[in-house]
């Protein structure tokens, strides 16, 4: 039923079938009430928050980023059988100029290939380990020391 031309309409009580108004599956303070992509950059997070008591200095001067996917021009040919070029989880960019340093993390790739949340933290960490140490002109093992160990 729409109201009398010239009426406001009045605030909707329930949705068409009655059954109210919906709202929020979980409330905001929950783990589950976070994005896909919220829950990605808390990992990425935590992975250099596990850096910084062995380079909190040099990380100061890093800005962190997280990107859904690599731009193309990353991809070359793409990947396949016949080149063999895995597609990047992550690239970093030194600093230039007044511009920072950048490490950015895609996080599809990583998405995609992680058996469960444990795997892909564990993904993550190896891949922010690898850009930092690239940055830094450093092997992964000297950044993190439990390079190795990680699966």
């Amino acid at each position: 039923m729409s109201p009398a031309p010239g009426r406001p309409r009045p605030p909707r009580r329930r949705d068409r079938h009655g059954r109210g108004l919906r709202g929020p599956l979980a409330p905001s303070h929950v783990p589950i009430a976070k994005a896909r992509s919220e829950r990605f950059d808390d990992l990425v997070l935590d992975a250099v928050d596990r850096l910084k008591p062995r380079w909190a200095k040099q990380l100061s001067a890093v800005e962190f980023a997280v990107e859904e996917v690599p731009p193309v021009s990353e991809l070359g040919d793409g990947p396949g059988p016949l080149t063999g070029e895995p597609i990047p989880f992550g690239r970093a960019e030194p600093a230039a100029g007044t511009r920072p340093a950048v490490v950015i993390i895609y996080r599809r790739p990583l998405e995609s290939r992680a058996r469960d949340r444990d795997h892909l933290g564990a993904m993550v960490h190896e891949a922010v380990v690898e850009q930092v140490a690239g940055l830094f002109g450093l092997s992964p093992e000297s950044v993190d020391p439990g390079f190795d160990d990680h699966d």
